[in-house]
Formats: C-alpha cells, sequence, structure tokens
C-alpha cells in the first residue's frame, strides 16, 4: 500500500504529480524531515503565498467547513472578469456570515470610470444571485490601491471574528493577502515569522490578534474561463498589465470581428453599430465581412488571428455559436476570462463565436 504523506505546514496529502492541485511537492522534497507541499515550502523561506487550486471534491470540504464557522467571509473577485470570478456558490459557502466584496484589479480600468457606479453595479449583480453583502471594496493588489478603506471595512464587519478569504484562481488573492498583512503590521515578513499552520487541507492561517486569524483558501478553478485552456505564452498575452484603452470599431450588418482567434462577434441585423472593445492592449483584433469569416479563420488561425498559438489550439474547445438580441442600450457581450466588448446603441442582432463550455453572456454595461 502507497505511504501517505502529510504537508507539515497545512495539512494536506502530498502528491508529486501535479503542480497546480494541493499539496504538490517535488520529488526531491521527500527526502527532508519535515515534509512541506511547495505552497508552505515558499511561503515559510521566501514569505511568499502561492495560489493553488482544489479539486471539485475538496472544495466541498471546504465549503462544509466555512460556512459552520463564524466569521468574516472576503469574497475577492477580478473586476475584469466578474462573471468569470463571482462564485454562483456563495450563498452556500457563506451560510449566515456577513459578506464583504474585494473586487480586484481597479487599475485596469479606464481612469474615467465612475466608482460609485460601478459598486452600485456590482452590488446589483450579486444581488441577483441571492446574496446580501455587506459592501464593496473596490481596489488594485498589485498597484497598492484601496487598501485602507479594505481594512476598515473588514474591522468593521468581522466583529472580532476570524476572517476568510475564498476567490478563483488568478484573482490576485494571495498578492492581495500579503499587502494587507505588510500594510497591517509594517512587516513584510509578517507571514512567515507568524506562520501558523491551519490543520484544513489547503488552509492557511494568518494571526490577526491574539484569538483570530485570517484564512486563506485555495483558489476555486472555474472550468468556463478561458485562462484554464491557454498556454502560458497565450495567458501572458490575453491578462492585462496596466490600463485597458477601449478600442471602438464601426461595424455594420454582415461586418465580424475577431478577436485574436480566440472570439468573434458577427452583426446579422442592424445599421452601424459601435463596438466598444475592453480586452487586453495586446490582443489584435481584426475586422472582416462576414461571409469571409470561416474561412479566414481557417487559414488564418494562429497567425494572422492570433493568440492562439498551437500548443493552446490543441487544449481549447471547438467554438460554438449563440444569437443575442440586443434592443437596449450599454449592453456588454462578456467573454469571461478574456474581456467584454460594449455596445453603446443597442437594437442590433448578433451572433457570437467561442469555445464551447466557456461562459459567455449579456449584461448591463459596467462603464
Amino acid at each position: 500500500m502507497e505511504e501517505t504523506i502529510i504537508c507539515h505546514g497545512c495539512g494536506a496529502r502530498i502528491q508529486t504529480t501535479d503542480p497546480d492541485i494541493v499539496g504538490y511537492a517535488p520529488e526531491s522534497a521527500l527526502k527532508r524531515s519535515e515534509i512541506l507541499c511547495k505552497r508552505c515550502f515558499r511561503l515559510k523561506h521566501y514569505n511568499e503565498l502561492m495560489d493553488v487550486s482544489m479539486s471539485d471534491d475538496d472544495y466541498l470540504k471546504m465549503i462544509h467547513q466555512i460556512h459552520q464557522k463564524t466569521g468574516l467571509i472576503v469574497h475577492v473577485v477580478d473586476l475584469f472578469d466578474l462573471n468569470g470570478s463571482l462564485l454562483p456558490s456563495l450563498k452556500r459557502i457563506a451560510g449566515d456570515n456577513p459578506v464583504l466584496i474585494v473586487a480586484n484589479k481597479i487599475d485596469l480600468l479606464p481612469k474615467s470610470t465612475n466608482q460609485r457606479k460601478l459598486k452600485q453595479w456590482i452590488r446589483s449583480t450579486v444581488k441577483e444571485l441571492g446574496i446580501h453583502v455587506k459592501d464593496v471594496c473596490l481596489l488594485s493588489a498589485s498597484k497598492e490601491i484601496g487598501f485602507e478603506e479594505l481594512k476598515k471595512k473588514m474591522e468593521t464587519y468581522r466583529k472580532n471574528d476570524d476572517v476568510y478569504v475564498i476567490g478563483t484562481t488568478n484573482v490576485g488573492k494571495s498578492t492581495l493577502i500579503n499587502q494587507l498583512m505588510k500594510q497591517t503590521t509594517g512587516d513584510k515578513d509578517v507571514i512567515t515569522t507568524s506562520y501558523f499552520p491551519g490543520t484544513t487541507i489547503g488552509f492557511i492561517e494568518i494571526p490577526l490578534d491574539g484569538k483570530h486569524v485570517l484564512v486563506d483558501t485555495p483558489g476555486i478553478v472555474n472550468r468556463q474561463q478561458i485562462t484554464h485552456y491557454l498556454s502560458r505564452e497565450d495567458l501572458k498575452q490575453i491578462t492585462p498589465k496596466k490600463e485597458v484603452k477601449p478600442r471602438i470599431y464601426q461595424i455594420t450588418e454582415g461586418q465580424t470581428l475577431f478577436f485574436g482567434g480566440l472570439a468573434r462577434i458577427d452583426i446579422i441585423k442592424g445599421e452601424q453599430v459601435s463596438l466598444v472593445c475592453y480586452l487586453s492592449n495586446d490582443i489584435p483584433i481584426h475586422r472582416t465581412k462576414t461571409k469571409n469569416a470561416d474561412d479566414l479563420y481557417k487559414r488564418h488561425n494562429g497567425n494572422l488571428l492570433s493568440p492562439p498559438d498551437t500548443r493552446s489550439q490543441n487544449i481549447l474547445p471547438e467554438w460554438k455559436e449563440h444569437t443575442f438580441k440586443i434592443t437596449e442600450e450599454n449592453v456588454d457581450v462578456v467573454f469571461a476570462g478574456l474581456g467584454w466588448i460594449c455596445i453603446p446603441d443597442g437594437y442590433v442582432t448578433i451572433r457570437t463565436h467561442y469555445p464551447d463550455t466557456l461562459s459567455e453572456s449579456i449584461r448591463r454595461s459596467i462603464i
């Protein structure tokens, strides 16, 4: 029978096959007297809090643990991928605990964005899921923007209880926690010096005071996000690194816009339409006639229409088509993990093309 080895840090079962799953450690680590998973090793020796993802079974166990506890639930979401990073099961996870939504990456949105209206928009979006939240914070973990507001609201709503930080992978949750601890204590090594192993698989507990902890939970994988189907090189290209510059196209019935080779919008019916594109500045946009679009895609996917590169093409599902009749102004067409296209004028019929199983949707304009 294969020996079960447990991480001395977080209690996860050690495995040496998948670096993206909880409990991963290289085989060389098994020779040490104190065996730590890669996440705990980096945390202990380099003060680096890594994000890890959970299997569905582990995720269900985590939900059961959290909703039975008492504390503040801090749900970190990605402003550039709100639809993909907002957890539909948040109500079940939180139970009767208060919820604070922390919307990260505010630095990527245009500076002209009305933050008050943005908070209201997030509140109404969450309310549609049947979730009541105490408040919404906007911040940038990487640029250290908005942390004073976050700290005040955390203290107000946690009421001397623990804090549980949850979110999908790639929302910047670990960067946020590192910055929060550095700003709260003034000591950038607080995680290392106050290292306090959790007992539940994948949890890391960081002391807040003498009795209570901030609990970092593994990132939850949402397979409807395109980020899970791209090569590392393509992922870098589609991930915004600085403020996104809206790109505006005037197109008419019978025309198509390609977003690299990852997504496409056809104008099926409507007069001249404005499409305002909010994507990484590095994603090329190509306009063509709809009647030529299929042939263009077959011949140029991966070169003129890039990304995806060859590795991503082998992973991505086949495209599916959806037809949307837009009957109001200021509507966003959202490609989860990629970005969104605002249609300010409305009154148009469009057809979208996006990899099957991935999320695409229509919403009221975020900006």
